[in-house]
């Protein structure tokens, strides 16, 4: 029974074309990039690490202005990292630095505020 069952998923990943996840695809330097997919890539990663940064930080308890700042320095590090160095792409054909940088910035800002609030107002108080 097991033996179908993976010669089925094999077969489905084969008839697909890729045996990649989801995810692997969104980072495979090899993809094709148009503009819309690159902006998705970057904007839901900066997403999933604003709500991570955020659940961490109000864990841990931390408070003040530079731990702020240094989410916005993690957030736009690892942006730019991911377009520049892991999927090795030309900013100019996506519209610079700027607004490669920006995609998903404020977004990620106000979930990154929402998680860290939330979290550090339950569990210390």
């Amino acid at each position: 029974m097991k033996k179908a069952r993976s010669n089925k998923a094999q077969a489905q990943q084969q008839s697909n074309g890729t045996s990649h996840s989801k995810l692997a695809r969104y980072l495979d330097p090899n993809s094709s990039w148009d503009k819309d997919k690159l902006l998705d890539t970057l904007h839901w990663i900066r997403q999933a690490l604003g709500l991570s940064c955020g659940l961490v930080w109000g864990a841990i308890p931390l408070v003040g202005a530079i731990w702020i700042i240094l989410f916005l320095a993690i957030s736009t590090g690892v942006v730019y990292w991911v377009y520049s160095q892991r999927l090795k792409i030309d900013e100019e054909e996506f519209g610079g630095h700027g607004a490669l940088l920006q995609e998903g910035l404020f977004a990620s800002f106000t979930l990154f505020l929402l998680g860290w609030i939330l979290v550090y107002s339950l569990v210390h108080f």
